[in-house]
């Protein structure tokens, strides 16, 4: 028999690769990090000796869920400013209330919460942009989640920064100190075409093909947005950013809810990644990104939960579950956006945005052992016909029991492992008081 670090008895793998498979009573052998071998479960128990097994006797095994935009330390404003317009809530609230909070300190207190949060979801890899992404980094590695940190770039002042130089100086040097890293990347993260100007876009375009790195920006959110810049330049964001050759596979867009049939096809040929945010887009009355339309052009759509200061969550799987239904109501047709599609995007297909589909996203043996189990054996997902579905239209996080992340479990029986929840808490509540206060004076 062959020696092994762990071995994952479950009830139902779903692999994710190849697509709409489910396999029953099979096994995931793990070793140093990652999936060396994905058989039934027999076999396995005749093959492997592990020094440790799981059982997963009632629960569906799948890769960990990629939450492809967020912003984590955001948390410490969750529910700070509902039921607002983008630019309303933007500029006359969260604008002001990072201007007087954000500092080292509150972007980890909030992105420690949101790793909690995220875990305890089945989010095993995130893709942020805020500032601070030093802080963010070092949250993410000592709590094990795996991230990719925005370089984030905006043309105004903050406690991050002070212009566009000191942003990129800054950005790059944390790219420097990142480099191998086995848990934390990063890209380039230029705010919106709104906030950075075409001189700082071109300069960032240039960037990215120096250091090969990605470009993770907001996009046609709004419709009024897009008209302000038309008015203004006399094209829409998206015809800017073709004109500056920054419509390629290193672009991650954001949002995209206001797009046109030749922009869909413009974004499909030069390869664009969308991250579809549906339940921010929906709270904020944003738009409806046309999910069918752009997956039916070839465009990669990734699922992202924004930041919980306009979800208010992290929650993976309800976003995914809105993503579904939306996605129907859209297209006006009950077959678009299929479960076996909306796992995918909210695995695989974010995965692939970030560049990181060889490590992540499914499983399959050689990758990183990244993987969540989901307890079916409960009244909410009985009785259960078809696991894929089933973790779409009814699973919620809180059924989430058990992650790893490279292997290293980081969720055990619903307990975060190795990190201080309570402390965390108590942090984040103390946070909000002091936030809260400000406000209400």
């Amino acid at each position: 028999m062959e020696n092994i670090d762990t071995v994952l008895h479950a009830r139902w793998i779903v692999p994710v690769e190849p697509e709409n498979q489910v396999l029953d009573h099979h096994s995931l052998a793990l070793h140093r990090g990652r999936i060396v071998d994905l058989l039934p479960t027999q076999a396995a128990t005749d093959r492997y000796n592990a020094a440790e097994t799981v059982m997963l006797s009632d629960h569906v095994v799948l890769p960990g869920l990629v939450n492809a935009h967020t912003h984590a330390a955001m948390t410490l404003l969750r529910g700070l400013a509902d039921d607002l317009p983008l630019m309303t809530w933007l500029n006359e609230h969260i604008w002001p209330a990072e201007n007087r909070w954000v500092s080292p300190e509150f972007v980890q207190a909030g992105t420690e919460l949101a790793l909690l949060e995220m875990l305890r979801g089945g989010t095993t890899c995130f893709n942020d942009m805020y500032f601070f992404p030093d802080i963010t980094a070092n949250c993410a590695e000592r709590m094990g989640v795996r991230a990719v940190v925005g370089l984030i770039v905006i043309d105004f002042p903050s406690a991050w920064a002070q212009d566009a130089d000191d942003y990129l100086a800054k950005g790059l040097s944390l790219h420097q100190q990142l480099r191998g890293n086995p848990l934390v990347s990063t890209m380039l993260a230029p705010h919106a075409p709104y906030t950075v100007s075409e001189s700082t876009l071109m300069r960032i375009r240039d960037l990215a093909e120096q250091h090969d790195l990605r470009i993770h920006m907001h996009v046609h959110e709004t419709a009024g947005e897009v008209e302000s810049w038309q008015q203004q330049h006399g094209q829409r964001p998206l015809a800017m950013l073709k004109r500056l050759g920054m419509l390629s596979p290193q672009l991650l867009a954001t949002h995209m809810t206001q797009l046109t049939a030749a922009e869909i096809e413009h974004c499909a040929t030069a390869g664009v990644h969308v991250l579809h945010c549906p339940e921010s887009n929906l709270k904020l009355a944003s738009g409806f990104c046309p999910v069918a339309q752009l997956s039916a052009a070839g465009v990669n759509v990734a699922l992202g939960t924004d930041g919980a200061a306009s979800n208010n969550d992290l929650d993976m799987f309800g976003e995914a579950r809105t993503a579904a239904l939306l996605g129907k109501a859209v297209a006006g047709d009950a077959a678009a956006l299929p479960a076996t599609q909306v796992v995918r995007m909210a695995t695989l297909d974010g995965a692939r945005a970030l560049g990181l589909d060889h490590e992540i996203g499914s499983l399959v043996p050689g990758k990183a052992a990244d993987i969540i189990a989901v307890d079916c054996a409960t009244p909410e997902t009985e009785p259960l016909y078809q696991p894929i579905s089933q973790l779409i239209y009814a699973t919620a996080r809180h059924q989430v029991s058990d992650v790893w992340v490279a292997g290293q479990r980081r969720l055990a029986d619903r307990q975060v492992v190795g990190v201080q929840s309570e402390a965390i808490v108590t942090t984040a509540r103390n946070w909000g008081r002091k936030i809260g206060n400000s406000d209400a004076g």
